[in-house]
């Protein structure tokens, strides 16, 4: 006569099992990044307001979101252009600034606890952090210097016809850690009639050479470079030119989106930035749906992700259907 108490306790049991696992599963979105968030803010250097409540409410619904005013429910400075700031700590207790400016994408997989909240609880007091000194460990006032990247050399322009930058990169540096690139900021067109580009060749810590790659009119940040604020790079160990084809014996593997869309026939979305936001050490593996895209452009029709990209040197095309992975490479 025991039977159905103890079917039930069974039950009841098993129940409480998935909801467990469920909600485990839920939080566990980007729990495994390398960097504890302390605090996050919004604004410029001027004016800007503390929004880690707020970034823990957009973490919490999803994984990636666009950076704008309407974001954050707030303008704090009327007629500049915004960056969200986040202050983390890394597994080796450093204290590191990463930067998002207005309307770029976000994406939490960095960060432990991303999507269950389980940081913000302070730990930093270096406000906006720009200047040397500033307690809490923050690295603004040496702009990145403890970065991945030792730089070798600059060029700007285009395969056919570039140009050495690198003295003025440096003195672009030392005013400031990101800038828009453009002809205007080096003072010269190389290739007229061409979208350029800036190259900057590195070494890493590991002594292998990487390129990267800034487009016409992207922002260049030098959080990942070592030495970036104080110009203490650049001193040669580069002789591959502009690079293309592992030229030299340095190669060339940085990975560059240079287009992609996601829809079908006039129902289509740009999600460029979106693919950008979510490369990983120059690979890129990422579901193609609507999630991917931030939302649906053709309700209720099969859809397909179009990308243009260049690795290696080369430029090559892609189609993936809707639910299918788009691996790269």
């Amino acid at each position: 006569m025991q039977i159905q108490p103890l079917m039930r306790q069974t039950w009841a049991a098993f129940m409480l099992l998935l909801v467990l696992v469920a909600s485990a599963t839920a939080q566990r979105g980007g729990d495994d990044g390398e960097y504890q968030i302390l605090q996050a803010r919004y604004g410029t250097a001027n004016r800007n307001i503390d929004v880690t409540q707020r970034l823990k409410e957009l973490a919490s619904q999803d994984q990636t979101f666009r950076i704008d005013n309407n974001t954050f429910g707030t303008d704090p400075d009327y007629g500049h252009v915004k960056t969200l700031r986040i202050f983390a700590r890394g597994k080796n207790g450093q204290t590191r600034t990463f930067e998002y400016g207005e309307g770029s994408y976000v994406d939490g997989n960095q960060f432990t606890g991303w999507r269950g909240g389980n940081w913000g609880q302070g730990g930093w007091s270096g406000g906006w952090g720009d200047g040397p000194g500033r307690p809490g460990g923050g690295h603004q006032g040496n702009a990145g210097d403890d970065g991945d990247y030792q730089i070798l050399h600059a060029r700007y322009g285009t395969a056919n016809r570039n140009i050495d930058v690198t003295q003025r990169l440096k003195e672009l540096a030392s005013q400031d850690r990101r800038f828009r690139m453009g002809n205007d900021s080096f003072g010269t067109d190389p290739d007229p009639g061409q979208v350029k580009t800036l190259r900057i060749f590195a070494r890493g810590k590991n002594g292998q050479t990487r390129t990267f790659e800034y487009t016409e009119g992207s922002y260049v940040d030098g959080n990942q470079f070592t030495g970036w604020g104080g110009g203490n790079w650049g001193h040669g160990g580069w002789s591959g030119g502009w690079g293309s084809g592992g030229s030299g014996g340095h190669g060339y593997g940085g990975l560059e989106i240079l287009s992609a869309s996601y829809g079908t026939g006039g129902r289509s979305i740009d999600v460029t930035a979106r693919l950008r936001s979510l490369i990983r050490n120059d690979r890129l593996d990422v579901k193609v749906d609507n999630r991917m895209a931030g939302s649906d452009p053709a309700p209720g029709r099969p859809k397909s992700l179009s990308v243009s990209y260049s690795t290696g040197g080369r430029t090559y095309q892609a189609r993936v259907d809707e639910n299918d992975h788009l691996r790269i490479p």
